[in-house]
């Protein structure tokens, strides 16, 4: 596939861009909490400062040494030592005294005293403050000037205190350092936890990318939705993990059943069992309320442990309606191959007699055996009006004929409607399978004395459909279970669906179907009319 390796080629996996992805959010994180820890530490820095420099001002401003200092003829003397104290105990960075004028009485700087005071003072000398960063003399510093007030509130001396911005700086250095540790800790930590994700990521998607992925599942989404076949997969759990439109018609599931369990849904035992069993199955038969399903499972496994079981559903409602069809015509052209060859042998009978000088019992034989024969056609064709089911029953009569079981229509029978609301593929597979039964039945038990014989009713009035057929059989004991798939009277297999049908039918058009005993099995079945069907 040239156009998947140019993908990975241009673009990488997956797996590679959300690692980018995820490394470059997180350098954008840790980069914007950095700056903005930072701008928070400067203002932080700045107020501690000033904050500083006013209390340590104020505090030398309302000394009473500093006022009686200034009384004296040599204020130097006295407010110098003071001054050099107060700078060294708060770590401030100078401690100016000086007169209202600006002429300084203290320095860090002995031969700078007497000199005048480079700064701002105005707003100080009128009994104000004075909060600034300013570049004096030894270098720009965040400086205050405040008034020194003599005992009739008059200013008679000024104080400045400051730090300068090299310390200030210093500072913001060392509490940086912290800050620029925990981000490097954070990418590090980060990093290494996106390319984990990364890393299992690109494990369970095998490397593809994310164009490939998005083809896959569109492909995934169209094929699913669009074959016909249903498409079921059932976790070891047994929920519904996948379904597709052809399962949930099949199975006749209204809602979405992905994450419900099967037992929850409104489908057969039967069918729950053969998902959930965890064996493979191949093409076998299973009935719903109105439909024939050919099932296939086959187990999943991952390293050796059960991971669920994907299921394949065909419909088979159509192809087992026609081939009850074509087990009739093949009953029909049995029937017929049978007549031809009994005819035959009564032509030769009778060719013979007229050969041995006897015409009068050639033509009465000839007669007699076609009289017969009418006679049951003329009596099926007149009292059935549907023409499939009086075929049906030709051919069935000729099959217990050449079975040697006596096949016996009752004289109620009478259907003057052919339209009776049930399709007559569905009376086929409802009367066809029972009258078969019979006939095995019948058949079988023949050894018992008597002659073995099936009895078959069909009659139409405003209560519906009736279809009764009895037979001289050993009976059906296990009636609840005779209308499961499976249930069979047969030692062989490939037995156990007709009844089931003939059940499935009945149901589908809400019918009822009895079971009784009288010399054998008797089974009545009752259609309603089509209006009440309807």
């Amino acid at each position: 596939m040239p156009s998947t390796t140019r993908i990975r080629t241009r673009r990488g996996s997956l797996a590679r861009q959300l690692l980018v992805l995820q490394l470059v959010v997180l350098f954008v994180l840790v980069a914007a909490g950095l700056t903005f820890a930072y701008l928070d530490s400067v203002r932080a820095t700045e107020d501690r400062a000033e904050d500083k420099v006013i209390a340590v001002a104020e505090s030398v401003a309302d000394a009473p040494g500093v006022l009686a200092a200034l009384s004296t003829s040599e204020p130097t003397a006295t407010l110098q030592p003071f001054a050099q104290s107060v700078r060294a105990d708060t770590r401030v960075d100078f401690v100016t005294i000086m007169d209202k004028n600006g002429i300084r009485y203290t320095h860090p700087n002995p031969e700078l005293i007497g000199q005048p005071f480079i700064g701002n003072i105005g707003e100080a000398q009128r009994g104000g403050r004075v909060l600034e960063t300013y570049a004096g003399s030894l270098g720009p510093s965040e400086r205050v000037v405040v008034p020194v007030h003599g005992a009739a509130g008059q200013v008679v001396a000024l104080v400045s205190v400051g730090i300068t911005v090299e310390a200030i700086d210093a500072e913001l250095r060392e509490r940086l350092w912290p800050l620029i540790g925990v981000a490097v800790a954070v990418l590090v930590v980060g990093g290494i936890g996106s390319y984990l994700v990364s890393a299992r990521l690109r494990r369970q998607t095998r490397g593809i990318a994310p164009e490939e992925l998005s083809n896959l599942f569109e492909y995934h989404e169209a094929v699913l939705h669009s074959v016909r076949e249903g498409l079921l997969l059932v976790g070891g759990d047994g929920r519904v993990v996948l379904c597709n439109d052809g399962a949930r018609a099949l199975l006749e599931v209204t809602d979405d059943p992905v994450g419900r369990e099967l037992s929850a849904l409104d489908i057969p035992d039967d069918l729950v069992e053969a998902f959930t069993s965890g064996e493979e199955r191949t093409d076998e038969l299973h009935l719903t309320e109105a439909r024939v399903l050919v099932v296939s499972t086959s187990p999943v496994r991952s390293g050796g442990k059960a991971m669920g079981t994907v299921v394949i559903l065909r419909d088979h409602t159509e192809l087992q309606a026609l081939t009850g069809e074509l087990t009739t015509v093949r009953g029909l052209a049995e029937a017929l191959r049978s007549q031809a060859h009994e005819a035959a042998n009564r032509l030769h009978t009778v060719v013979s007699l007229v050969e041995i000088g006897r015409p009068e019992q050639a033509v009465e034989f000839a007669t007699a055996e076609l009289a017969l024969a009418q006679e049951l056609t003329d009596r099926v064709v007149g009292a059935v009006a549907e023409p499939v089911l009086a075929a049906l029953l030709l051919g069935k009569a000729a099959e217990a004929s050449e079975r040697g079981v006596e096949f016996t229509i009752t004289p109620d029978t009478v259907m003057e409607d052919a339209d009776t609301g049930v399709p007559p593929r569905d009376l086929v597979t409802i009367l066809g399978n029972l009258i078969d039964n019979g006939i095995d039945a019948a058949a079988g038990n023949a050894g018992d004395g008597g002659r073995p014989g099936v009895e078959v009713t069909v009659r139409s009035d405003p209560e519906g459909l009736l279809l009764r057929v009895a037979d001289t059989g050993p009976g059906v004991d296990d009636v609840e279970d005779v209308f499961r798939r499976g249930w069979s009277t047969k030692p062989e297999d490939g037995h156990g669906l007709g009844l089931a049908l003939v059940g499935q039918a009945v149901r589908r058009h809400s019918g009822t179907i009895d079971v009784g005993r009288d010399e054998g099995a008797v089974f009545t079945v009752r259609l309603p009319p089509k209006e009440s069907a309807r």
